[in-house]
């Protein structure tokens, strides 16, 4: 076991942990922070999605000795109120449906509109791919993120 300070929706926390394992499990067990979703495992899927200083990584192969010393974002960090314009996005356009991953989906879209705030078609499916939805709400996730990048709070 080894100690790390990670920086987490901007609060320092000391963790202790093997050097090897996943942020994934140092948010979920540790932290208590459910929103981070275990998926596939093999950053795959998506669903595991955090911004990791503001790039949108998967968390299951990310070790928390990498994570060290660096700013992670999970979907709990994304807005307190729930009133980022993705969130509200989401809401508006219905995209959830069984909202498995919607949290890596809406974390994977805010760091894109981070670092585009007006992406274009081409610019939404290059950042979205490779989050997958069991439920197939890709048209309206699409329509989501277009609608947040027009909001004036982007």
């Amino acid at each position: 076991m080894a100690e790390f300070n990670i920086s987490i929706n901007g609060k320092s926390r000391k963790i202790e942990a093997d050097p090897s394992t996943p942020l994934l499990w140092v948010l979920r067990d540790q932290l208590k922070m459910v929103g981070t979703k275990y998926g596939c495992g093999i950053a795959q899927c998506g669903a595991c999605t955090v911004h990791f200083n503001g790039t949108a990584v998967r968390s299951c192969q990310l070790p928390i000795s990498a994570a060290a010393d660096n700013k992670i974002t999970t979907i709990e960090g994304l807005s307190e109120t729930g009133d980022h314009p993705i969130q509200k996005a989401w809401l508006e356009h219905d995209v959830p449906q069984c909202g498995y991953c919607q949290a890596g989906q809406m974390m994977s879209a805010s760091a894109l509109l981070n670092r585009n705030p007006s992406p274009s078609d081409k610019d939404i499916e290059n950042a979205m791919n490779g989050n997958i939805c069991r439920c197939g709400t890709y048209t309206r996730i699409k329509a989501a993120i277009k609608t947040a990048a027009n909001s004036e709070l982007s």
